[in-house]
Parts: C-alpha cells; sequence; structure tokens
C-alpha cells in the first residue's frame, strides 16, 4: 500500500511538472514574437543610383538585425500606390516640396510620411554639357532648338521629375518634346553626347555620381518650376509603425550628409553587379553613424 502510494505521488510530480514546462513553452511562444516569425519587409526600389545605394543600405542594416528584407524594383507611380494599398512596407525616396509633391498630395491620407528629411540637400534642373558655354538658362533653349533637335532627354515617365519637367515646357513654353526612356539609357545618351561633344539637354539631380563623371551644369530656372533646395523623405504604409515599431523608431532617426551619402553610393556604384556587397561595405566602416540611428 505504501509502496503504491509512493509511486502514485512519484507520477503526479511528474504530470505536474510536464505541464508546468508545457504551460511555459507556451506562453514563451505566445509572448515571444521573432523577427523570423513576421513577413519580411519590403523595401520599394527604383533603379537610381542613390536609391540602389540606400535601398540596399537598409536591407544589409536590417539583415544584420535579424529581419528578413525584400528589395522591389518598382516605378515611382505604382511604388507609391502600392504603398497607400499595404502590399509594400517602405518608399525611401520622396522628393519634396516640388519633384513629388503630386504622390505626396495624392497618398498623404493612406500611408505614413515622415515628417523629417534623411536628406537636405537635394537639386534638380535641367543640365547641359559644360561647353555648351552660350546655354546658361532654360530660357536659352527655344532658340537653340535645332541644336537639341527640339527633344529633352528624360527618364522613367513616372517619376516626380519627369512630371515636373513637363510643367517647365508649360511654364517657359518650350518647343520641345520630353523623351522618356529609363534612367540608365539617359545616363548612357548623357555620355555619349559628352564623348562626342554634342548638344544635350536632360531633367537631373544632385546627389548622383555622374557629376563626378561629366562636366554638366544646371541650367537657371528664373521662375522655379523646380523649386530651389529639395529634400528627401521616407514614408512607410498605414500599420508599419505598430508591426515594425523598432525599425520604424531607426528609419525615423535616419539622416546623411552629402559626403556620407556620396561615399555610400561609390561603394554601391564600385559592385554594380552584388550592390549589396558595397552597402555592407559602408555599413562596416559607419557603424557610429548606423548604431546612432538605432538608439
Amino acid at each position: 500500500m505504501n509502496v503504491f502510494k509512493k509511486g502514485s505521488f512519484t507520477l503526479l510530480v511528474v504530470l505536474l511538472l510536464l505541464l508546468t514546462a508545457c504551460g511555459a513553452e507556451a506562453d514563451n511562444s505566445n509572448s515571444t514574437n521573432t523577427n523570423e516569425e513576421k513577413d519580411p519587409i519590403t523595401i520599394g526600389q527604383i533603379n537610381w543610383p542613390e536609391n540602389i545605394a540606400v535601398t540596399n543600405m537598409w536591407k544589409a542594416i536590417l539583415e544584420e538585425a535579424g529581419y528578413d528584407v525584400e528589395l522591389t524594383l518598382i516605378e515611382m507611380g505604382p511604388q507609391m500606390a502600392s504603398l497607400a494599398e499595404g502590399d509594400l512596407d517602405i518608399a525611401p525616396e520622396i522628393w519634396l516640396p516640388v519633384q513629388d509633391k503630386s504622390y505626396y498630395e495624392a497618398y498623404k491620407d493612406s500611408a505614413d510620411f515622415a515628417k523629417n528629411p534623411w536628406y537636405e540637400n537635394g537639386k534638380v534642373g535641367l543640365v547641359v554639357p559644360e561647353y555648351m558655354e552660350d546655354i546658361n538658362s532654360i530660357e536659352d533653349l527655344n532658340e537653340n532648338k535645332d541644336k537639341f533637335n527640339g527633344e529633352i532627354t528624360g527618364f522613367e515617365p513616372g517619376a516626380g521629375t519627369m512630371k515636373v519637367t513637363k510643367e517647365v515646357i508649360n511654364d517657359y513654353d518650350l518647343d520641345f518634346d520630353l523623351v522618356s526612356s529609363s534612367e540608365a539609357a539617359m545616363i548612357a545618351s548623357l555620355k555619349n553626347a559628352v564623348k562626342q561633344k554634342e548638344p544635350i539637354v536632360a531633367p537631373l539631380w544632385k546627389p548622383h555620381y555622374i557629376f563626378s563623371e561629366l562636366d554638366l551644369k544646371f541650367l537657371d530656372d528664373p521662375k522655379k518650376t523646380y523649386g530651389e533646395v529639395e529634400k528627401i523623405y521616407m514614408a512607410t504604409r498605414d500599420g508599419f509603425a505598430s508591426d515594425y515599431e523598432e525599425v520604424h523608431k531607426w528609419l525615423k532617426n535616419w539622416k546623411l550628409n552629402d559626403e556620407q551619402l556620396g561615399e555610400l553610393m561609390v561603394y554601391v556604384k564600385e559592385h554594380e553587379d552584388n550592390p549589396i556587397e558595397g552597402a555592407k561595405k559602408w555599413v562596416k566602416e559607419n557603424q557610429d553613424l548606423v548604431e546612432s540611428w538605432m538608439k
């Protein structure tokens, strides 16, 4: 009888221990929401040098922190629509107050736009090669229309700057056609024209690596249609801040100056076939800066 009681007591203790362990395991499962359990963070990417640089930079930073990140190549218009619909998490490059004003106005109530910019020294306008000494203002273009075959060499049609360039054509009554292509094709056209010392005019922006390779100048814009100093902001889908509170805080702290962004762009360009490697190199060399965003 004593043996039976002793055996029953032992069995009861074992059962209690098992139930306690299972309960603790269930509690831990419910209370811990690891990065691996979350969906991948999707970042919209446009085939522009600064955009490729910063999207790969954030991919490097976030994956090092344990997040799964997907870069989605998508032009500006569809990118903003996807953000508003909740199909994209982050749009990293919105130029304000002028270039992407139309997108901001369209989506300000359906997406979360950062209050502070991550870059504050942007410039946008029409450029020509420095050797075109007689053309220094947008107002000089019409009288030199034949030199340019009446064309402004553009890039992706959905970009905010392309929309503003159409306004420039109207504001200055330019007898020019805006020719859409891609950023890569536009840069190739600029390089070829400069090599041949031929006329070309194109909408361009700083920061851009091409200014370190070609001698280009911005045309004066007396009507200020392109604006003056442009700042770059990021935006996230509605609800991202609560779903990824930590990441959202890091993005809000994100700041780059000319030197930092320029170096990042160079590193990424040096690894064109695998840009994440250039971004990782930059992140490794700028740990103090990156850590300041992650406080």
